[in-house]
Formats: C-alpha cells, structure tokens, sequence
C-alpha cells in the first residue's frame, strides 16, 4: 500500500479533521505509537491501516475505502 493511499482511506473513513487527530494522538497499543510515529519508523503503511481498522472497529466491507 502506497502512503497516498492509507490517506485516502484514512479520509475515506473518517473525515478530514478526525483522520488528522487518528494519524497524531490515537495510540496503536498492538504496535506501540501512532499511526504518524509508526510510518515514520518503517512500518507498512498497510500494516498500520489494518491496525487501525482493528481498533476502531471498521467493518471489512468499508477497508477499502470507498468506491471510486
């Protein structure tokens, strides 16, 4: 997963302004850092996505992200 994509998704999801605050201040206890943090340290961004998802309870019809 490219890193224009995991934003697209984070968007797709959550919305300009509570994807913002997803990527700095919500901790990935499962990984240990934000998903900011966690990018910056070499982790897949499809890693962190999943992660993510997981935490906050994304349906698997919705992690895709919305149709083009």
């Amino acid at each position: 997963m490219r890193l224009t994509e995991f934003h697209r998704l984070i968007n797709d999801e959550f919305g300009d302004s509570q994807g913002g605050w997803v990527l700095h201040s919500h901790v990935i206890a499962e990984l240990g850092g934000t998903a900011e943090e966690l990018i910056e340290r070499g982790i897949s961004p499809r890693v962190v996505w999943q992660a993510l998802c997981d935490d906050f309870r994304i349906p698997v019809e919705r992690r895709l992200g919305k149709d083009i």
